[in-house]
This record gives structure tokens, C-alpha cells and sequence, in this order.
């Protein structure tokens, strides 16, 4: 017992959620935005003040755009980027002739076929705000920016997180059935569960310039999303980086001969007019900042109740744009899953499915990113890898190309039939587990996704098929099967 000279140390703060997030970034905010809207308890804490101001990431996929679209946030993202098309020009300047070059992002025309919607330049400090707020329209979400990691245990039935107000410095202890680490590169979670990661951590260095000047007005028709000059001098690329005629121009930072780590505004804004073409440009520089290209893959995505989610997982140079991609599309999946097992509508051994099925993509697209020519692949060979195998986009009929067959996915089991469905309907009714939901399609909308009259597709909430049966089957006994294998 203390004596009454002796002050007494209060007792740490305890508290329990269903899920931690780890980390603000693009595959935190994924994550629990999809758990918040299955209406779980989610917690996301944040070791920065705030939400970062630089552009980074600015190309946002096909498949990563059908997400968004599906939580009612496409217009807002697209109203902080740029229209381009989905192209890489090529030449000594910008004002010089050049050649133009498909990208593995499909261009406006294959978008409109493949989608019902297309990829978006838009930089990534203006995504992360519109998914925070969309976050924290959820009662289910609580988000503290200023907190940080200092101590983890992975127990049999939570895992023990002890967090520290970077400010005050004050801890507290969280009880957390389910751990998601999105919290980077450097991850402190990783770490702590004694992950490591394998492949190469320093490819090379660059050097990014953040700076504002009116280049669309000399490049006028020519509007894409990315632009490499081969200057002598000055050999880097020129990127769209959202309103306003801000952009970023990298170079390889082997090709800038400075005694310091990075050239000075000075230094840069030559740079800037050699790769221009333009003498008497005057480039407002905002920032200058070197990073590292980096390709690895952590040895594992999961330790007991504890997951891996984004950088913290994979690290993926710039080439190609798939990095922030696919971290989203990992937190989705890691997300839906995570939520499934806490509503009881599946086994925990759903949540064996998320490194099995996240982790070869993840390791093509950072093997992809190592080649110094991965950003040169056409849409035609990587689509599979962001479109995951996803169902058919159709159009219906009915709904004069406003309702694409992805926009009819739910947050349980999708069941797609043909007449006659009534047997469906009255089997789905049966089947336990999550909530399904059947859609009747006329004969040509289920042609294009491969229905045959009288068969069904059934679909999970990221549009993999979870089973697909011919004319003449059994729809009963089908369904079961299905539940059985999920």
C-alpha cells in the first residue's frame, strides 16, 4: 500500500474495439471505411497530426474507381484531379515533337467498355481527405491523428495495444479482437510482430519537385498523365498533380550532380525550363523532396489476429502507378473479410483467403515496379491483375446506362439469375449465412456476363464469382454446396 506521502500513479487507460487500424493513409481509411460500413466498430490511430499535404500517388485504377464508385465517391475524387487520357508522351521537351504511347491504364474507349467508370488522375492529398470524412460520417469510427504504436502484445484471443499521445505523451492500453498495420513502409506494428521484409530496399533515389506553372497551356490538346522528356540535362517526367496547373517532375537523382542531398529552388526551377522547353518559365517551386524506389514483400501478412495491410506489406516503386492501388484494394479485401467474421456470416477461416488471394498480385506488381521498364506494360497485359477477376460489367438494359451489373453488388452474396428464377429466389431464401440478395436479369444482360437462361452466377462483395451453375440446376442443393465451400 502507498503511504500517504507517496502520490499515487493512476492506472492505464483500458478500452476494447472489434478492429485497430494502424495508420491514416490509403489502406487505413479503406480499411476502416469498409468495416464501418458492415457497421463494425472501428478505431484508426494515427501517429501524424494530420493527413499529409504532399501529392504523391496521383493515378488512381479502374478497379480502385469501381470502389470508390460503390461508396457513392466518385464525383468528389474526381473533382480534385485532372481529365487526361491514359497516355505517356515522349520527347526531348515539352515543346518539342514527341511520341505518344499507350500505358497500362485503359484509355477512355476501353474504359467505356471494361467499366462503369475509368481511371482518375487525382493526387493523393486530395483522396485521403474525402475518405477520412467519409469515414467519420460512420458512428461505428473513431479516428485519432497524433497517436502512435508503443507496445504490442499478440495474445491468444485480442491483441494488447499500447498507445501514446504523441503530444502529451500520455498511454493508454486497447483491447483489439482484429490488428490492421497500414502504418507504412517503416511499420512499427511489423516490427513489433517480427515480420521481415525481402527484395531490394534502395533500387535507386529521385528526386521530386512539387511546383506550379502554366504548362497545360503550352501542351494544350496534348492532356495525359505523364510526360517524359529526354533532355540531356534534364531527363525526368512531368506528372499532373491535380488543380490549378500543379504538377511534379522527377529525376533519377544520379542525373543531378549536386553536393547536397537535393538541388535548391534555383537549381530546380533550370531544370524545369530545360525540360519545358520553355527559357523564360518561371516555376513556382513549392517543394523539393528526394525518395527511395524500393520493391519488397514482407515474409508474411499475418501473425495470430494481427494483419498486414499496404506499404506495411508491400512496397512498390512508382512504375506502373500500382502502389496505391494496390494497397486499397488489399484494405478492401482485408476489410470485408474482417467484418464477415465479426457478424458471425462466415468462419474465421475466411480471413486464411486474404494473403492467399492479395499476395500474388501484390508480388507482380512489385516485381513489376523492379523492371525499369514495368511502367512500358499495355492495359491489355495488367488488367487482370487490378480487375481481380471481378464479374462482367453489363450496363441494364432498363436503366438507360446509369446501372452497371458491379453497382448491384451488396455487402453480403449477390445472386444473378435468369428466367425462370423463381426456384432461385425460394432457395436463397434458405441458405444461411450472409445476407443474399437476388437480381433478375433480362436474356441479353445475362448473355454478356455469361448466364445462360436458366442459370445463375453467384457473386461475393468484391464480384468474384462464388459459384456459377448451367441451365438445369438444382438451385437448393447448388446454394448449399456453396455455403459448405465458403
Amino acid at each position: 500500500m502507498n503511504s500517504p506521502t507517496t502520490p499515487t500513479r493512476p492506472p492505464t487507460p483500458r478500452a476494447s474495439t472489434p478492429v485497430l487500424v494502424v495508420g491514416a493513409g490509403p489502406a487505413g481509411l479503406t480499411t476502416a471505411i469498409t468495416l464501418a460500413r458492415h457497421g463494425i466498430e472501428v478505431i484508426v490511430v494515427e501517429r501524424r497530426p494530420a493527413l499529409s499535404g504532399l501529392p504523391r500517388a496521383a493515378s488512381i485504377s479502374t478497379r480502385t474507381m469501381e470502389l470508390l464508385r460503390s461508396w457513392g465517391l466518385e464525383q468528389e475524387v474526381r473533382a480534385g484531379g485532372v481529365e487526361v487520357e491514359w497516355k505517356q508522351w515522349v520527347g526531348p521537351t515539352l515543346n518539342a515533337a514527341g511520341d505518344t504511347h499507350l500505358t497500362s491504364f485503359p484509355t477512355r474507349e476501353q474504359s467505356a467498355v471494361l467499366s462503369p467508370t475509368a481511371p482518375a488522375s487525382v493526387p493523393q492529398d486530395h483522396l485521403e481527405p474525402v475518405l477520412l470524412n467519409h469515414l467519420r460520417s460512420f458512428g461505428t469510427a473513431r479516428v485519432e491523428m497524433g497517436t502512435e504504436v508503443v507496445g504490442l502484445e499478440d495474445r491468444s484471443d485480442d491483441v494488447q495495444v499500447t498507445l501514446r499521445d504523441v503530444e502529451t505523451r500520455e498511454t493508454r492500453i486497447v483491447h483489439a479482437r482484429y490488428l490492421a498495420a497500414a502504418d507504412g513502409a517503416r511499420s512499427t506494428v511489423r516490427d513489433a510482430l517480427g515480420i521481415v521484409m525481402r527484395g531490394p530496399g534502395r533500387l535507386s533515389q529521385a528526386i521530386g519537385t512539387e511546383f506550379r506553372a502554366p504548362l497545360w497551356e503550352l501542351l494544350g490538346d496534348r492532356r495525359y498523365c505523364i510526360y517524359a522528356v529526354t533532355h540531356p540535362e534534364a531527363a525526368g517526367v512531368f506528372v499532373p498533380a491535380g488543380h490549378g496547373d500543379r504538377w511534379v517532375y522527377g529525376v533519377e537523382h544520379e542525373l543531378a550532380q549536386y553536393s547536397s542531398p537535393k538541388p535548391t529552388k534555383d537549381q530546380s526551377a533550370r531544370l524545369i525550363r530545360l525540360g519545358s522547353g520553355l527559357a523564360d518559365l518561371a516555376p513556382k517551386i513549392e517543394r523539393i523532396g528526394t525518395f527511395t524506389f524500393a520493391a519488397q514483400l514482407a515474409d508474411r501478412w499475418r501473425e495470430g489476429a494481427a494483419f498486414l495491410v499496404g506499404d506495411a506489406a508491400h512496397q512498390i516503386t512508382p512504375r506502373g502507378g500500382t502502389g496505391m492501388n494496390t494497397a486499397i484494394q488489399s484494405a478492401y479485401d482485408l476489410g470485408w473479410k474482417l467484418a464477415w467474421v465479426l457478424l458471425g456470416w462466415s468462419g474465421p477461416q475466411l480471413l486464411d483467403t486474404y494473403e492467399a488471394e492479395r499476395r500474388p498480385v501484390a508480388a507482380h506488381n512489385v516485381a513489376r515496379s523492379a523492371d525499369p521498364h514495368g511502367g512500358a506494360r499495355l492495359a491489355a497485359h495488367e488488367l487482370p491483375a487490378d480487375l481481380g477477376g471481378r464479374i462482367p460489367h453489363v450496363w441494364l438494359r432498363s436503366r438507360a446506362h446509369t446501372v452497371s451489373t458491379l453497382d448491384l453488388l451488396g455487402p453480403g452474396l449477390t445472386l444473378f439469375t435468369t428466367d425462370p428464377s423463381a426456384t432461385w429466389q425460394r432457395a436463397a431464401r434458405s441458405v444461411p449465412g450472409p445476407p443474399l440478395v437476388v437480381h433478375d436479369l433480362d436474356t441479353i444482360t445475362a448473355r454478356g456476363m455469361g448466364i445462360p437462361r436458366g442459370g445463375a452466377l453467384l457473386a461475393r462483395p468484391d464480384g468474384a464469382p462464388a459459384g456459377w451453375w448451367p441451365s438445369g440446376t438444382e438451385p437448393a442443393a447448388a446454394l448449399r454446396h456453396a455455403e459448405r465451400a465458403r
